[in-house]
């Protein structure tokens, strides 16, 4: 079994020109080129084009059942790998490669998503490298060549489901498949993916540009992998594939993450934040406003309020909320901001609108709240994480932040955007020291600020954190899962209140598509954070993607129903 494995990645100003030279095999193929007749040198010039040459060494090394690691980066073993792929062109008859070239069958791929709107975002990202490479799109994993499972690594219980994932297409697959994995867990995991044999290739969140030469290099038992992270890497220049909702577009802004929060495991997998081009991302937002079919964007990061372009000047200064602090300290200098870049894109269209996720508390200056309230297709509602009630934890978790100046930031926040704006946030119960007062206080909070919405966890310890090395893990489990099941029904309680108070208002929902529950229905969202389901609509009669107003009659903790308002 031959495994290749990119030690680090390229520049991206000279990526392209790096993979062109290892696929070219400059070094080593000189001497056979010499020997070959003028037919025999215009055939590997079309072998080379369509990547013969390593199908055909790779086959060789698995016939004779070799293995070993090759680092494409190490000139020395970059140019002895040249020389051993040009072997099998001195000993093939050309006729046979020729036949070969003519019956090479075009090759289907399948993504698999799971985890945030950031691996969606990077699907449509990968879908748009393959088929630039002349793969297409297959319906489904079993009539696919090549099966991708972009995966998180953010808690667990997401791992644990990749892995049954991949051993459930292990067991299925046929033999001519490749299986593969992206995202966070590939970096985290990559030795016991490979090790197991689980997949042919696994490719980090910054090595999506090498997945056709992975997959072409990783045939039969071979397996290549690159989850090298990049400083620079943003695929700013690639338009992505977007199959999943028409009237939707996730647009990346940042990546990485640099606060280094205890607990998250994120900087570890993502590498370290960078940002596009301002100029770049508004383009985007344009073409999209052209074509028409668009009406919500999501502007995603990691940490996407930190956002910072340095190319062009902006009109904001850098500064952390009041009362909070920020661990990393290369952020300041001129550039555009989140709050500049907001402006932007709601400009550019006052029908779409605009949405964007998941932001830090300490990045969320008042400009950015100012910037809200002048664009009304800014949705009115954001996702403001606490993650705990209790100072002494926050302090722990290296949030940045006391209860204090949590609580100030939503009260400026309503102040400025006014009293419909809605809040989500995040919460983690049973973190390394967490004391029953400190639940307490995580409870307290809750009933305070009453969310509209909230993503709801026990602690899970994850390897190469601060927390991992420093903190005891030292809450019991069913500790931790009886103060998580308090922290939901605290929630729940606070939002079967705050449902009764919708009942009768009138909202404008985006329709979205059929309700899940009851396709007969359409269903969308508000501008906030609210699902609607509209009771009288005909799917055959209201389209995806329109608005419409629509009166509240019902409302539960999670959905409002109501009819159209003519």
């Amino acid at each position: 079994m031959l495994r290749l494995v990119a030690k680090r990645a390229a520049p991206a100003a000279n990526r392209a020109a790096t993979i062109g030279a290892r696929r070219g095999l400059a070094s080593g193929a000189s001497a056979t080129r010499k020997a070959e007749s003028p037919r025999a040198q215009e055939l590997r010039r079309k072998l080379r084009k369509e990547r013969i040459p390593l199908r055909a060494f790779i086959q060789r090394s698995s016939a004779k059942g070799e293995s070993r690691v090759v680092n494409l980066d190490d000139p020395a073993q970059d140019q002895q790998l040249g020389q051993e792929l040009a072997v099998p062109l001195a000993h093939e008859g050309i006729e046979d490669l020729e036949q070969r070239l003519a019956t090479e069958e075009q090759r289907s791929y399948f993504i698999q998503t799971l985890g945030c709107a950031m691996n969606v975002a990077d699907g449509e990202i990968c879908a748009s490298i393959l088929e630039g490479a002349g793969y297409v799109a297959a319906e489904d994993a079993d009539n696919a060549d090549v099966v991708l499972v972009n995966t998180c690594a953010i808690r667990e219980q997401a791992e644990f489901k990749a892995l049954q994932q991949l051993r459930a297409f292990r067991k299925h697959k046929r033999a001519d498949q490749q299986v593969g994995v992206l995202g966070c867990m590939a970096g985290r995991l990559r030795d016991r993916l490979l090790d197991e044999n689980l997949v042919n290739v696994v490719a980090g969140p910054d090595g999506y540009r090498d997945l056709p030469r992975l997959l072409r290099l990783a045939r039969g038992e071979n397996q290549g992998m690159n989850v090298q992270l990049s400083v620079d890497e943003t695929y700013a220049d690639i338009a992505p594939v977007r199959r999943s909702e028409p009237w939707q577009a996730f647009i990346s802004i940042t990546r990485g993450c640099n606060n280094m929060c205890s607990y998250c495991i994120v900087p570890f997998t993502r590498g370290r934040e960078r940002s596009r081009e301002a100029r770049s991302i508004v383009q985007e937002v344009e073409a999209l406003s052209r074509a028409g079919e668009v009406k919500e964007v999501v502007l995603l990061g990691q940490n996407v309020n930190s956002y910072l372009d340095r190319s062009e000047e902006g009109e904001t200064d850098y500064s952390v909320a009041p009362g909070f602090r920020d661990m990393f300290k290369l952020r300041d200098g001129p550039g555009v901001r989140f709050a500049d870049l907001l402006a932007r894109v709601a400009a550019v269209d006052p029908t779409i609108r605009v949405r964007f996720t998941s932001p830090h508390p300490k990045d969320f200056t008042d400009d950015v709240f100012h910037v809200m309230v002048k664009y009304p297709n800014i949705c009115r509602g954001i996702h403001l994480p606490a993650q705990s009630g209790s100072t002494r934890v926050l302090e722990s978790m290296r949030r940045g932040y006391t209860r204090e100046s949590y609580l100030d930031l939503i009260r400026r926040a309503r102040e400025i955007v006014g009293p419909d704006l809605e809040l989500s946030t995040d919460n983690i119960s049973g973190f390394c020291g967490e004391t029953e007062e400190d639940h307490q206080d995580t409870l307290s909070l809750f009933r305070e600020v009453r969310y509209d919405q909230a993503f709801m966890f026990h602690y899970s310890e994850r390897e190469s954190t601060h927390a991992y090395h420093k903190l005891d893990d030292d809450i019991p489990e069913d500790i931790k899962k009886r103060r998580l099941q308090e922290v939901i029904q605290t929630f729940r309680d606070v939002a079967h209140e705050k449902a009764e108070e919708q009942i009768g208002k009138v909202y404008e929902v985006l329709v979205e598509g059929p309700s899940r529950r009851d396709p007969t229905r359409m269903q969308g969202r508000t501008n906030g954070l609210r699902r609607c389901i509209i009771t009288d609509s005909d799917p055959a009669t209201l389209p995806v993607g329109s608005y419409v107003k629509v009166r509240v009659n019902e409302a539960t903790a999670a959905t409002l129903l109501g009819t159209l308002v003519e």
